[in-house]
């Protein structure tokens, strides 16, 4: 795969690391599962209006359109076979959508059939930080 990562946002996120490591790694990780070797993987963290977005972009397989409103239910697989081959349980998308929801974010799907998806989750501004002022609180937390 070609992987293109851009930190654009110059901001962080307040929330729960864990978590939030858990839903993004989730959505890298599908890119790579569904995009053929040779494939492109983009990942952006970028500035939203008064936000910011992490966004996933593949080049993979894309999923049909009649799936996408339910991707984001616990156990649905868009092709339970090719799923089960893979090792997915069909809770990933659903525990993204969880997790965002806790930040008052929401994910937005987008894919083609043979074009490839883009998952993007979207944070309200209250939720951003600027990086020096998030540095700060963090080594503050970690100070003895």
């Amino acid at each position: 795969h070609a992987i293109v990562l851009a930190d654009e946002a110059e901001c962080d996120i307040q929330g729960e690391e864990k978590t939030l490591y858990s839903a993004f790694s989730n959505l890298v990780n599908n890119a790579l599962q569904y995009t053929p070797d040779g494939g492109r993987i983009e990942v952006v963290w970028r500035r939203d209006g008064a936000g910011a977005c992490f966004e996933v972009r593949d080049t993979g397989c894309g999923i049909p359109e009649q799936h996408l409103p339910r991707l984001t239910e616990r156990f649905y697989r868009v092709d339970a076979g090719r799923s089960s081959e893979l090792g997915g349980t069909g809770l990933g998308l659903s525990i993204v959508k969880h997790v965002l929801r806790l930040h008052e974010a929401r994910l937005e799907i987008e894919s083609r059939v043979g074009q490839g998806s883009r998952f993007r989750c979207r944070f309200p501004g209250q939720r951003c930080l600027p990086r020096a002022a998030s540095v700060a609180t963090r080594d503050a937390t970690i100070a003895p």
